[in-house]
């Protein structure tokens, strides 16, 4: 038996061999060596011991040798590798992410905190402790005491203007027009931190709304419409013989009453219906808006009641007179379909015998203007809304679409090219031709085409029609800024007539409370006169109020007996706030909510039913 042979070849060494022979065999051994995979022992055999240099200058990693050299280099690629690539990304992972800086907000968002503040200065009643406005306290603590009829009188609610009558039809006006641009722009509001502000001011005055009738009743045959009132040309003490801050009033404030009135009523009820779906997250006073709503649409459609609130009653009609009442039944009617989905009432806003008694499709230029007395086109454009994001189809499309086509129409009559208004040099559209208090009606319809421009923007339109012209809808983004740009200090008196906005702005304004100074001292009905004509600057500053505005020449006088320049009024603020939110890009580049107004309607068109089941022979 010859031994084991583990490596192959003869290892049979012959004595006779030669020494050239042995020579070849040590050349041999080192070929061998490196033609076989050999551990380190079996190489020594063969080959001899290595030389400690020689072996230093490798590293044996089991399947393969390397240079210590490479392996160095190597090391050190990796380390400096991650100092160079891996540590700084580390360490910016590792710090705190600062976010980018929201952009300053716009001059639209500035004045919209103001404008919004003119409420807060309006509240009658027992004020909260945050009402922001330190010269404004407690008052009307008795306002309602004659109604015996109201539990707990008619205490709230807001001053109409510069004197202090509660006027219940523009007060209604301006919480349903507060309501719209919310349910449109809440997103905006949300950015711009205004949302439960603009709220809290939407249920001060709902909650008010609500005492003026009996709101937990289906049916009722009055309804409160105003709280005080102004004898104009006689001594006696009332609400503008006397000069006083609300809190000292002492002069008898009557409650006026109506049993007919259903342009007040259903106004009333289309500001209750708007502000139920702003507080949809209060299901419970939600649900108490919805029925006081339905109580005074109810009231407003009785038959036998059908003359206008103000009719015969010249306590109200000098101040607040309306014109007609089918506007406010179409505006009502609206709302009260957003807030209840029952369809009764979108067919009566489709009533061919609405609009017709509206003459909403004679082409009449100052139907086109919304204003506390006409709500006609925000009540087509509402309408209009109906159309362009749910198309109910038949039976209501023929109307709708002529609502649609109308509201174009009103559009197209803010353009200064077609001539339908005259503009004053300044920039200002005339939209009571060049009558007293301009900018209300103004800022109304800067908001009007700013939402109508928002509304084709949400389903991707780029404009709409005059006649044979096409217009982009920013046409009218640029009209509504125009305005509402004059209005707060592009205009040639270079003053912003939105109060505390600006370097310049009106200093004497008709408006009893900041007219007269707290300072301890009860002034007297005819004592607070020398205040009333004084030449100085108010001691208060009401901020955020928006005057009367210039006259058609576009000048001013800042004079406070002068109330067709000086004075701000309830509904003329809401007007504003409203184009303010629409054209501010401070609150992101959102247009419109599309959903929020249509949660309460049902589906329009019928589910389709289930498959049947399967056939079996």
């Amino acid at each position: 038996m010859h031994a084991a042979n583990h490596w192959g070849g003869s290892f049979e060494i012959h004595a006779d061999s030669g020494a050239d022979e042995s020579r070849n065999m040590d050349l041999d051994r080192a070929a061998l060596a490196h033609s076989h995979h050999l551990d380190e022992t079996q190489q020594s055999w063969l080959l001899g011991p290595q030389s400690k240099k020689e072996k230093n200058k490798y590293i044996d990693f089991g399947c393969f040798l390397c240079s210590r050299k490479a392996v160095k280099w190597t090391l050190w690629s990796v380390a400096i590798l991650l100092f160079v690539v891996v540590l700084p990304i580390v360490i910016v992972k590792a710090i705190p992410k600062r976010h980018k800086p929201p952009p300053p907000p716009d001059n639209y968002t500035m004045a919209l905190h103001k404008a919004l503040m003119f409420f807060n200065a309006q509240k009658s009643g027992r004020l909260p402790k945050n009402n922001g406005v330190p010269w404004r306290g407690n008052s009307g603590l008795e306002d309602g005491s004659d109604a015996l009829d109201v539990k707990g009188g008619l205490v709230g609610g807001y001053y109409d203007a510069g004197d202090n009558i509660k006027f219940h039809f523009p007060m209604a006006f301006s919480m349903s027009m507060l309501s719209w641009t919310v349910i449109e722009y809440s997103h905006k509001y949300k950015a711009i931190g205004e949302y439960e502000h603009v709220r809290d001011l939407i249920k001060w005055g709902t909650d008010y709304l609500l005492r003026t009738f009996n709101s937990s009743a289906s049916t009722i045959d009055h309804v409160y419409a105003q709280v005080g009132l102004a004898q104009n040309g006689t001594s006696t003490p009332d609400d503008h013989y006397c000069w006083q801050r609300p809190e000292d009033m002492t002069y008898k404030r009557p409650s006026i009453s109506v049993t007919t009135g259903p342009d007040l009523a259903a106004e009333m009820a289309a500001a209750l219906a708007s502000a139920s779906i702003v507080f949809r997250d209060d299901p419970t006073y939600s649900k108490k808006l919805v029925n006081g709503a339905a109580t005074l649409y109810k009231f407003a459609r009785d038959s036998g009641k059908r003359s206008s609130y103000s009719r015969g009653n010249q306590d109200i009609a000098m101040f607040y007179n309306s014109t007609g009442y089918y506007d406010e039944y179409m505006w009502g009617a609206a709302w009260m379909y957003y807030a209840t989905g029952n369809s009764s009432y979108l067919s009566l806003a489709t009533n061919r015998g609405v609009p017709k008694n509206a003459k909403a499709f004679l082409g009449i230029p100052d139907l086109s203007v919304l204003s506390w007395d006409n709500k006609l086109p925000a009540a087509q454009l509402l309408l209009t809304r109906m159309r362009i994001f749910l198309n109910p189809g038949y039976p209501y499309e023929d109307m709708l679409m002529m609502y649609h086509n109308v509201t174009g129409l009103n559009m197209c009559s803010y353009l200064h090219q077609f001539n339908v208004f005259n503009w004053t040099r300044g920039g200002m559209i005339q939209l009571n031709h060049g009558r007293p208090q301009p900018l209300q009606y103004a800022a109304n319809a800067a908001f009007l085409a700013s939402l109508y421009a928002d509304y084709l923007e949400a389903i991707n339109v780029p404009g709409w029609s005059c006649g044979p012209n096409y217009f982009d809808s920013d046409v009218l983004r640029h009209f509504a800024a125009s305005q509402v740009n004059y209005i707060l200090g592009k205009n040639p008196q270079k003053m912003s007539y939105v109060v505390g906005f600006g370097n310049k702005y009106p200093k004497r304004v008709h408006h009893r409370g900041a007219s007269i100074p707290k300072d301890g001292k009860k002034y007297s009905c005819t004592g607070g006169w020398k205040w009333r004509d004084s030449k100085n600057p108010n001691p208060h500053t009401v901020v955020g109020a928006m005057v009367a505005g210039p006259d058609r020449s576009d000048g001013f006088k800042d004079v406070r007996k002068n109330y067709n320049y000086t004075e701000p009024t309830l509904a003329g603020n809401a007007g504003l706030v409203a184009a303010l939110i629409s054209l501010t890009s401070s609150g992101g580049s959102g247009t419109v909510d599309k959903n929020t107004i249509f949660s309460a309607i049902p589906p329009l068109y019928p589910i389709s039913p289930p498959p049947p089941p399967p056939w079996k022979p």
